[in-house]
């Protein structure tokens, strides 16, 4: 590997360099068994973005008008509770928060089942935390879905 190369794999990313190699990573959700498009394959980030933004937006609003009593600072705090609640209540009974469900986004077990209570409330609260749900391993799935042993799909 001459200097150019070695450069020019710092520059793309270690799985560009690897994938240079010959190293085949496969597509999203391969190793969990999921098809590659369409229903059932994992769903995108930017869509999983949009519906957490919803759902936020959702809270907020909920927070604002019904619990802060028009303090935005109180909402932000309430919001908080309502967004897990919203997650852990909606995730464990239907599979999808009203962001997913607008986006047509599901979470399932690496089963294929429906969450059960535990395993939903452990998504939750690490959703919540945030940190362990932008820790992402190579199926895009976060360190939250990981631990809960869930996936987000398209339906």
């Amino acid at each position: 590997m001459d200097k150019r190369q070695a450069i020019g794999s710092w520059l793309s990313g270690p799985r560009a360099a690897a994938e240079q190699m010959g190293i085949d990573f496969g597509y999203r959700g391969e190793q969990l068994g999921l098809p590659e498009d369409g229903p059932g394959s994992v769903a995108p980030l930017g869509r999983r973005f949009a519906a957490i933004f919803i759902d936020w937006a959702l809270s907020m609003l909920i927070a604002y008008g019904l619990l802060s009593g028009g303090n935005v600072h109180r909402a932000g705090n309430w919001a908080l509770l309502i967004f897990f609640v919203l997650s852990l209540l909606t995730v464990g009974t239907v599979g999808f928060t009203p962001g997913k469900r607008l986006l047509r986004i599901r979470v399932i077990g690496v089963d294929g089942g429906r969450l059960t209570f535990p395993k939903a409330l452990l998504r939750s609260v690490l959703l919540v935390i945030v940190i362990p749900a932008v820790i992402w391993d190579r199926d895009t799935r976060g360190l939250h879905d990981r631990l809960a042993k869930a996936v987000q799909v398209r339906f």
